[in-house]
Formats: C-alpha cells, structure tokens, sequence
C-alpha cells in the first residue's frame, strides 16, 4: 500500500511503499477513501524536518537537556547513534481519514462495527490503516466522505470549546483562522454565542464573516483589544478560543487583555505561554490548554486497549466528539465545504503538500482509488535475499532497541537477512531499507511459517515472546529472542512442553538464545578470568539506577511488558547466575512501600555458598550512571562501572581496564550466536539455566507479593509438575 511520510533528518514529504498494517484485537482495519492534510499540524511538522540539527534542538529545548545527561552517562558515541537512529525514523503524516472497514480484529467488534461500516478515525495518510474501537465513529448515511473527513478537526475545536463551556448569548473571540478556528467560529455560532474573530488573511476573514463572526484584520493597523472589547459592550470578551500557530507571545498578552473579570483563555494551538501574572491575577483569568480531541487521548487504557470511560462520568470523549461533529454535518449545521482550497489523488500526495507553502491553502483533501485496484499487501519485496544461503533470518519485531542494536549487528554478520516483520508494516519497511532485508511484512504468522526461513530473531512485546518462541522451537527453527523468555509461569509451560515435542519427534533441539547480552561483555570476561581461581563464595551487589518509566508507556503496562521484575530484573539475575556459575538456590524480594514505585532489592543465594543482591532503583537522578557491579571473593574485589570500566584489586594492587565505550556485550553475543547457529552446535546458554533464571524472575515477584522468600526448588518443581501432566493429558488424547 502506499503511505505519506516524512523524513525527519532531511525535511523531505514522500509516497512510500509499504506493507498494509495487521488487524489485532480490538482494532479494525480501514481502506482509505479520503484524509485531510491539516495545514497548521502538517506545516509545522514540515519546517522541523527542513530545520537543521541546531534550529531542531532550539526548538525543542527539552530534549537538549535529556540529550546532555545521556551524554554524561554512556558517552557520546551511543548519544549520537540514539539522535541519528530517531530521526531517521519516517513520521507518518495525517489525522483526519475517512474510509471503509474491511477487517475486524475479533468477532465482538464485527457485531459493533460490521465489515463495510463507514468509519471516521484519526489514521494517517495511507491506502489502508487500523484504529483502535474507541478511536472510530461511524459516519451517518448522509455525509459524504469528503465531509465526514473534517471530524477530527472538527473534534479538536469543539473539545476547546468544551472546555471553556460558553453559554447561549455569549461572546467569545477566535484568535487564529485556520482549520480548527473556522470550524470553531461555526460550532460556536451554533452553540449560540457571538463571535469575534481575527487572522492576517483576508480572505479567511471572508470566511469567518460568513460563518456569522465579526472580523478583526490584524494585518491592518488597529487596537485588536479594543476592538474586542466594544464588541463585547465594553465588559471585555468571556472567552477567547486560541487557535493560532506561533512562537509569539502576543495572543496570550491580547487575550488577558481583552477578557472580563473570570473570563477564561483556552489554547488549542500553538502560542509562547509568557503570562502576564498581573492580568490574570487582576481578573482572576482561567487559562487552560486543550489536549487534542477530548478525553481519552494519549491514555493507552482507552486508544489501545479499548476501555470506554462511562458516559455517565465523562460525557464528551474523543470517539464521542467524533460523533457530535458528524451528527452536526448530518443537520448541516456545519459549511465544510467551503474549507476545501486542493484536492489531490494519494498518487500525487507530494505536490499537495507543496501546496503548504501557499499561505492561502486551507482545507487539502486526499482522495484514494474506490474500489481498491489491488488486494490489501502485508509483503513487500524489495531484492533478492542476500548472504549465506545456509542462514536465513526471518526477524519479528522493528522497535528502537532492533533498529539501535541488534539490526546494524546483524547486518555485518554476511547472513541471509529475508524478511523482517512488524505488525504496523512501516517500521518493518524502514528497518528492510535500512539494513538489506530482502523482505518487509506485516504477517508475523507468515514469517514463522516461511520455510526459506531457518532462524527467527524475537524482538516483539514481552508478553509474545513466549508463544513465538514455542512456535519457533515446533517449527524446528533456531530462535534468539530478547528478554524476557516468558513472562508467566503458564508460558514458561508451555516453552518446556514445545522443547520436550521437539526432542522426542527431531533428536535434537534447535538453538535458543535469550538476549542476556551483558554475559558477553569484555569486562564480565575479565572479572569472570579473575574469579576463575577462587575458593571460596563470591558476593556480589549490582546496584542500578533504571529510571522511572513514562506513566503511560508500554513498560508500566504489566499485561504487556511483564512488569519491571519480570521483564528487566532478569537481566541482572542472569548475570550474578552467570559470574556465581553455580545455581540459584532462594530468592527473596522487597519493592517500597511508595505506590507505583518499581525500586525493589532482590537478594539470591546459590549452591556453592555465595550471595546476591539486585538494588533496582527508579527513583534516582538521570546523570547517575545506569549500572554498577562490586564483587568480592576470597582477598580479592572487583569493581565493573557502568560496563566502561573494570577496577580490580587484590593483594594491594590494582588494575584499571576502561574501554573507548560502553561495552554491553551486544556484538560479542550476536557473534557468538550466528557462529554457534552456523556451527549446529548446541545453545550458548543451557537451555536449563534459561529456564532457570526466568523462575528466579517470577520467584522475585511472587517474594515481593507474598512477603516471603521463595525456594526455587519448589518453582522447578511446579514447572515439572504441571509440564508433565501436559504430556501425559496430550498423549492420552
């Protein structure tokens, strides 16, 4: 299918082929018939990609300070790549679509939102898209396409109305008309309230006019603030809607200006929050900024997992703002008509957007083939595989570690790299440019069932590790999948049922890999010769300064990621399990008492007498180095800083190892794997000590739930337990 993209490092607007997105639960997936190029969003969006590095970190003043602390901590080498691995990721453009169903992710969601049904949603410019079931809204009989496309917008207007709740009679000055502000200006005409509007543009204020509002023509000289407040009878206006675009902090100066006593500011636009404190105190202004199309965006609970909020509780969400815009258009209550300057076809999508640099384009419609001249395509071919033809890697999974670490790793490694896969399509058609895929996809199902393929490298969701990697081991193909192996005790089952079919019906198990990567690393190398001759327990404490995660992001998700304990802690029990070499006998945890704290100590004890301890904190400061190991054993103690350098002293002396960067082991492991893959040796790590480690993790998290240690023979032997009783249930049917 084709998408509109843009380049973020290079400013430029691009047609792309690439594979259409996979229908999951809870979504449905839509064929495009119209989208709406926002001018204001998509022109912003434009002149940061044209800017260069200095003007985008101007622009962005927030990140410098995160890109200066990161700098402090890993160096300035891997800060690099992570700037220039994000900007060249493409940014899909657009909103506003509009089109057909014609997938739905489960059967519920077919009965709600049939196969056919027109839809609205806020997908991007491409041929075909998917949106989540709160993020759609079907479109009443009556409203074409064309019109049914501005609801988005639409939605955005009306939820900064929403939230300066006007009143029948009142005056309310629209500062900006653009898009959003003409569509403001008629749905505050039709909320019965009077309408003072400015711009620069003649011809927008035309419009306005039109619409019923009362226009101030800022290009011309003129007191704007005076003007408003005769408009309003002298009281000053009662509210003032910004829907502007600027760095200028005048519109929120006017605004203070011409508002009443208690009026209210609400920006839906882009303005410089310089606030006079005088103005607003004076008058006690409520100023407020609206987030988009109502409430429920940016909430993953309600945009991707599909959890209504009761009407009952909070009347306006996103999906229903959607539909008081289309029921408005239904009435005719609203001219969108009239907003519409270009019309293009998707085939000709750049010369639309040149349109932006027209300061008189408004409304830019995108218009798609109807019906569809070819099938919904989840591959595309892009050449012939390359590399060993013994060593065929299909790859599952796009994200920003893949794309950062293990791809450019790969990618020297002379293998056949065939196909890489992600569910959205784009990421995979990036990554297959990018590192010489002979193949992009959306189809995970497709990929593992492929029999060119012989090796599957996991780098999905926590939570799909699991099945893909049962999967795999079926199919007899080798797997390396990125922490965690599992992330329940039901799915670590169900690994150890699929190697035990594998070993009874091939002989022999494919090779499984687990991205433990720090067991690689040269400083775990040197500190392991060291220990090599010890005679008694080692001690070991990692301290680690994770950081807390974004509040909403994927890793607070338990369902998703696992939970911290399950889905990052492993790594540092993996490691003290390796250096101990020796196996874990208990495990113990404590997380804070501090609600939604992830800190937690996890101490281990292991056969041969030595100890553990995992001090897991996030709630340290960014510029503290992430990672730092102290091992003591016999006379001697080994200190490994942030995997940058290595301290070792003994007997009074000392020896200072520091490498050029931080050296996690990620190369080292992805060698040791093809070459042992290549080789058909057995697995780099015992397949054992992964099942090992993994119950250590879900002994830690019960430990914290439980308040008690945990024996780990008692995991292995709930494990054995239960995956006998699965053979023996399978083999009796």
């Amino acid at each position: 299918m084709r998408q509109v993209l843009q380049d973020l490092r290079r400013g430029r607007t691009y047609l792309e082929e690439v594979p259409a997105p996979l229908c999951r639960p809870g979504t449905v997936l839509i064929q495009t018939t119209r989208s709406v190029i926002s001018p204001g969003t998509e022109r912003m969006l434009m002149e940061f990609g044209r800017a260069n590095l200095l003007q985008k970190a101007m622009l962005q003043p927030e990140r410098v300070r995160e890109v200066i602390s990161k700098i402090q901590t890993d160096g300035i080498a891997p800060t690099l790549e992570a700037i220039f691995s994000k900007l060249n990721e493409p940014l899909p453009l657009g909103y506003c679509n509009v089109g057909r169903v014609v997938e739905c992710g489960d059967d519920e969601l077919g009965r709600t939102i049939p196969v056919g049904t027109r839809v609205v949603s806020n997908s991007n410019h491409a041929e075909y898209v998917t949106a989540g079931k709160n993020l759609v809204a079907k479109i009443p009989d009556d409203v074409p396409d064309e019109e049914a496309a501005f609801a988005v917008p639409g939605a955005i207007a009306l939820q900064g109305i929403r939230l300066m709740a006007p009143t029948l009679g009142e005056s309310v000055c629209v500062m900006g008309l653009g898009l959003i502000g003409l569509l403001a200006v008629q749905l505050l005409r039709a909320n019965g309230c009077r309408v003072f509007a400015t711009d620069y543009s003649a011809d927008r204020l035309r419009l306005a006019a039109r619409f019923g509002a009362t226009t101030f023509d800022l290009s011309q000289s003129g007191d704007v603030v005076a003007a408003a407040t005769n408009f309003s009878g002298g009281r000053g206006v009662d509210g003032v809607l910004i829907t502007a675009s600027t760095d200028s902090k005048e519109p929120i100066r006017q605004s203070a200006r011409m508002t009443r006593m208690r009026g209210r500011i609400v920006l839906v636009g882009v303005a410089a929050l310089d606030l006079d404190r005088t103005e607003f105190y004076k008058k006690e202004i409520t100023f407020q900024v609206s987030c988009s199309y109502g409430p429920g965006r940016h909430d993953p609970a309600y945009e991707e997992q599909g959890c209504d909020y009761p009407a009952g509780f909070v009347r306006w969400t996103e999906q229903r703002n959607f539909e008081a815009v289309l029921d408005l258009l239904a009435a005719k209550k609203l001219d969108v008509g009239s907003l519409i300057t270009h019309r293009y076809p998707i085939a000709h999508a750049e010369d639309a957007y040149r349109e932006l640099d027209n300061s008189n384009a408004l409304g830019i419609v995108l218009e798609y083939e109807e019906p569809p001249k070819r099938m919904i395509q989840r591959s595309v071919r892009l050449a012939a595989p390359k590399g060993s033809e013994s060593l065929q890697v299909g790859f599952l999974g796009a994200g920003a570690f893949s794309v950062r670490i293990i791809l450019p790793l790969l990618r020297r490694q002379g293998i056949g790299l065939h196909t890489i896969a992600s569910q959205r399509g784009l990421s995979a058609s990036t990554a297959a440019k990018q590192f010489g895929f002979a193949k992009a996809s959306s189809d995970v199902p497709g990929v593992m069932q492929d029999r060119d393929i012989n090796c599957l490298f996991v780098a999905t969701p926590h939570h799909t590790h699991a099945p893909l990697v049962s999967a795999a081991i079926r199919l007899g193909k080798c797997v390396f999948v990125e922490k965690p192996l599992a992330t329940s005790l039901g799915q670590l089952r169900e690994i150890h049922s699929a190697i035990a079919e594998c070993t009874e019906s091939r002989g022999r198990l494919p090779s499984i890999m687990v991205g433990f990567n720090r067991r690689f690393s040269v400083h775990v190398k040197r500190a392991m010769a060291t220990l090599a001759g010890r005679t008694g327990p080692a001690c070991f404490q990692y301290t680690v300064n994770a950081g807390r995660p974004p509040s909403k992001g994927w890793l607070s998700n338990h369902d998703s990621s696992g939970g911290r304990v399950v889905g990052e802690v492993c790594h540092f029990i993996d490691l003290l399990r390796h250096m101990a070499d020796s196996r874990i006998t208990s495990v113990s945890a404590v997380r804070t008492g501090r609600a939604g704290d992830d800190s937690c100590l996890v101490t281990l004890t292991f056969a041969d007498g030595s100890i553990g301890v995992v001090n897991y904190f996030a709630n340290g400061p960014k510029n503290l180095p992430k990672e730092r190991l102290l091992i003591s054993a016999d006379t001697l103690s080994i200190e490994i800083d942030n995997f940058r350098e290595t301290v070792i002293r003994c007997n009074g002396t000392m020896r200072r190892n520091r490498s050029l960067r931080q050296d996690k082991g990620h190369a080292a492991e992805i060698n040791a794997f093809v070459k042992q893959v290549r080789q058909g040796g057995a697995s780099l790590i015992p397949v054992d000590q992964l099942m090992e480690v993994t119950l250590a993790t879900f002994a830690a998290e019960e430990s914290i739930r439980m308040g008690e240690s945990q024996r780990m023979a008692d995991w292995h032997g709930r494990l054995q337990a239960v995956a006998s009783e699965e053979t023996a249930h399978c083999q009796s049917d």
